[in-house]
């Protein structure tokens, strides 16, 4: 029986050794899932970057198209309020203007040496033999007269204009909003506070006197961009009417007055507060600055219907 148990003995493998066998196997399987978990993290990582990627372009091309779009809006409604040139953002964040800067001022020219040597000629001599420097003559500011700048109708953009259509601001009980043919592309918004005055029903599709070179202002959230001429007492308003046949965009002319408008009125210069004291209705009712009337050329006189000697604004 002995002899049978140590042949047994002898014939098993070392239970030691078989141990650091699959040891070292169970840390190369370790090693290997290691790295098989590392390059699975790897791929996932890259596969999650692609799809971020992928994502983030397609984002940046939407916001792309919503910024061509806004332009879009924005350039039509600069175009529809008369605005030709507007500034739109550059590629690099800032603003391409297009407004051109003003040209710079010529170099005062250098004194000539003929001129240098007259001046030490003609300068006093004191005892430590130094040039006295040459005194400059001051030259009069020119005045108002003198710059041809004046204050008169001729600096007012006064046309004939036709009321397409007239609604109450959503916004204001006393105030009409219209839409304004003045011989543009596209009519003109104007708000106007005739309410109390005018019923809604007399505000469309009639012809007016509108005063185009305003800055546009904003009244209670809408912008306008003209004002109706009226005249007006103390009890009673009247929109002017122009004569028969006028179309919009005719000028209104002033004899005695010639002379371009203002492209846009300054409203620091109060050109418009200086001129509208002048402006009247006369004894028959005919619009009058100074005694010369609101003319049309060739078609008549603007006037109100029944307001005489009365203020006009």
């Amino acid at each position: 029986m002995f002899v049978v148990r140590s042949l047994i003995k002898m014939s098993s493998p070392n239970p030691l050794a078989m141990l650091e066998q699959r040891t070292a196997e169970a840390d190369m399987l370790i090693e290997y899932l290691k790295e098989h978990v590392e390059l699975l993290k790897e791929n996932a990582t890259i596969q999650a970057n692609l799809r971020k990627e992928k994502k983030l372009l397609a984002e940046n091309a939407k916001l792309q198209q919503d910024i061509d779009e806004l332009k879009k809006q924005l350039l039509e409604k600069e175009r529809k309020r008369g605005v030709l040139n507007v500034s739109m953002p550059s590629v690099e964040g800032g603003f391409e203007c297009s407004s051109s800067s003003a040209p710079p001022k010529p170099a005062a020219p250098a004194p000539s040496a003929t001129s240098a040597a007259a001046a030490v000629q003609s300068s006093p001599q004191s005892g430590d033999n130094k040039m006295k420097p040459e005194k400059k003559e001051k030259k009069p500011q020119p005045t108002a007269g003198q710059e041809g700048v004046k204050v008169d109708v001729s600096r007012l953009d006064l046309r004939v204009g036709r009321i397409v259509m007239a609604e109450k601001h959503p916004d204001a009980d006393s105030l009409y909003v219209e839409q304004v043919d003045v011989g543009e592309p596209s009519p003109r918004t104007v708000v106007s506070g005739l309410v109390k005055h005018v019923p809604l029903e007399q505000m469309q599709n009639r012809m007016a006197v509108l005063l185009c070179n305003l800055k546009p202002a904003k009244m209670r959230g809408v912008t306008s961009q003209a004002m109706v001429m009226c005249a007006s007492s103390p009890d009673k308003v009247e929109i002017l009417d122009p004569p028969d046949g006028a179309i919009p965009g005719d000028k209104i002319t002033f004899q005695g007055f010639p002379g371009e408008p203002d492209k846009e009125l300054n409203p620091k210069k109060k050109v418009w507060e200086q001129i509208q004291p002048d402006l009247r209705t006369d004894g028959e009712c005919v619009a009058t600055y100074k005694g010369s009337v609101f003319e049309v050329a060739g078609k008549g006189v603007c006037r109100a219907q029944t307001l005489s000697n009365s203020g006009i604004k």
